[in-house]
C-alpha cells in the first residue's frame, strides 16, 4: 500500500463558510479572516480578495476610526465594490481595544505603547508573500484615528505609494517622511479633529497642526509646486503636482463634520435632523488618486 502523502493546510474563515487553502496565502475570493503574532500580541485582520486579480495587484490598507472595527470599516465605507471593479486587494486590520497607536493618540494602545507600525508592516509583508501584491502600489487610508495612523505609517516606514486621511490629523513626530503622494479629506465643522487645528471635542481632546499647516508640511516634504485651487458648490479641492510624479490634494467639504463622506450614516446621524446629504463619495475619490500614483 501506497503511504498517505503528509499535506499541509491552513483553515482560513471566510463570509459564510470555511475555506481550505495551502500556506502559501489567501487563495480564495472573498473575505477571510487572518491573525499574526506581533509582540507578544495576537493580532487580527480581514482581507477582501475579488475573484479577479491581475498578476501584481495593488493593495489597499483601510484603517478604522477609534472605536471603530475593521468589520465595520469594511461595511461602512464601500471598498470591496471598488476592489471588485478596480482589481485590488483590500486590508482592514483591527486596532487593539478599537485604536491605534499614532504619535500619542488613542487610547489604550497610546497609553501602553502598542507597535502599531510594527504589526502593519508585518501584516502588508504577509499579504505580499501570499497574494502577491506590487510593493509599488501600497497604499493607506484611514478615519480619524486610522487616518493618524495612515500618516504615521508614511512618516516612520517607506512602505505607501500614496496616503488617504480622512478628517483626520498628523500627531506623530515626522522629521524625514518618506515621498509619498497624499489626499486629505475634512469637513470644516468638524469638531472631533478641528480644521483649525484647535483642541476636539471627543474624548481624546485631539489637537495639532491646521489642516492648511498639514498640507503645506507634505507639500514641502514632496517638493511641490504651488496649489491650484477649485472649488465645486460645497468642495474645495487645493491640487498641487510634485517632484517625480507625485501629488499633494487637500479637499475641504464646507459645513461638513467628522465623518467619511459617503459612508453610511450612524443611527445618531439618522436622527439628526441638520444632517445634510454628503457632497461627494470620498472612497472612489480616493481610489481614484492611488490609481494615479506608484513608487
Amino acid at each position: 500500500m501506497l503511504a498517505a502523502a503528509a499535506v499541509t493546510v491552513v483553515f482560513v474563515v471566510v463570509v459564510g463558510v470555511v475555506a481550505v487553502r495551502d500556506d502559501s496565502g489567501p487563495a480564495v475570493s472573498g473575505t477571510t479572516e487572518q491573525v499574526l503574532e506581533h509582540d507578544d500580541r495576537t493580532r487580527h485582520y480581514r482581507v477582501y480578495r475579488p475573484a479577479a486579480l491581475p498578476a501584481r495587484p495593488p493593495l489597499v490598507v483601510v484603517l478604522h476610526g477609534g472605536l471603530g472595527t475593521g468589520e465595520q470599516a469594511q461595511r461602512a465605507y464601500g471598498w470591496d465594490a471598488l476592489a471588485d471593479a478596480g482589481g485590488f486587494v483590500v486590508a482592514y486590520p483591527d486596532g487593539l481595544d478599537r485604536a491605534w497607536n499614532a504619535g500619542g493618540c488613542c487610547g489604550n494602545p497610546a497609553r501602553t505603547g502598542v507597535d502599531d507600525v510594527g504589526f502593519l508592516t508585518r501584516m502588508i509583508d504577509e499579504l505580499v508573500r501570499t497574494v502577491p501584491i506590487d510593493r509599488d502600489r501600497i497604499y493607506l487610508t484611514g478615519m480619524s484615528n486610522g487616518a493618524m495612523m495612515a500618516y504615521s505609517m508614511a512618516c516612520r516606514t517607506s512602505i505607501a505609494a500614496a496616503v488617504g486621511a480622512v478628517a483626520g490629523t498628523l500627531l506623530d513626530d515626522c522629521p524625514h517622511p518618506s515621498p509619498t503622494s497624499v489626499i486629505h479629506v475634512h469637513g470644516t465643522d468638524d469638531e472631533n479633529v478641528r480644521y483649525d487645528g484647535a483642541p476636539g471635542s471627543g474624548v481624546a481632546r485631539i489637537d495639532g497642526p491646521s489642516v492648511p499647516e498639514l498640507n503645506e508640511f507634505w507639500r514641502a516634504a514632496d517638493d511641490c509646486a504651488p496649489p491650484l485651487s477649485t472649488i465645486d458648490d460645497r468642495v474645495t479641492t487645493l491640487r498641487a503636482s510634485c517632484r517625480d510624479g507625485r501629488a499633494v490634494d487637500l479637499v475641504t467639504v464646507a459645513g461638513a463634520g467628522h465623518r467619511w463622506p459617503g459612508a453610511e450614516l450612524s443611527p445618531l446621524e439618522r436622527l439628526d435632523p441638520n444632517s445634510r446629504p454628503d457632497a461627494f463619495d470620498a472612497t472612489r475619490l480616493i481610489w481614484d488618486f492611488f490609481a494615479g500614483h506608484h513608487r
